[in-house]
């Protein structure tokens, strides 16, 4: 299993960047792919059990949110469609000066053997697309 974590400071309120990225829709208009409420979850359709499917033209795979505290933590986990046993999203959010430090953390186990320095410099910038895209929205 291969982890990464980054960590950054979004110049915006603690609410609305744990809004940003909790609600993965919202994100679609910065990144190169798009998130598309598949099955809402609960209380609200963004909350936990709610499954996105990421991709573009219905290419692409499944994620489930797993676990959300309001302006402190989201989890998710991808369920279906990717070459992976498991994959875990983990963000976490807290007052910074100027605004938000946001650590996200990816842990990731392949199907396939892939070296682990390798997965984790796939994951690093899967996670500074996310970054960046919550930084030109925000910022």
């Amino acid at each position: 299993m291969a982890s990464s974590t980054v960590d950054a400071v979004i110049p915006a309120p603690r609410e609305v960047v744990y809004r940003f990225f909790a609600e993965r829709d919202g994100i679609n208009p910065y990144l190169p792919v798009d998130f598309t409420l598949k099955k809402p979850g609960t209380p609200t359709p963004n909350g936990v059990g709610a499954q996105y499917q990421i991709g573009k033209a219905g290419v692409g795979f499944v994620e489930e949110t797993t676990d959300l505290v309001p302006g402190e933590r989201m989890e998710y986990k991808i369920i279906k469609g990717a070459p992976v046993k498991r994959h875990v999203g983990i963000i976490t959010f807290t007052d910074a000066d100027n605004g938000t430090l946001v650590s996200y953390t990816m842990e990731s186990e392949p199907i396939l053997p892939v070296p682990a320095k390798v997965l984790e410099f796939g994951l690093r910038n899967l996670i500074n697309q996310f970054i960046k895209g919550a930084q030109k929205a925000l910022g």
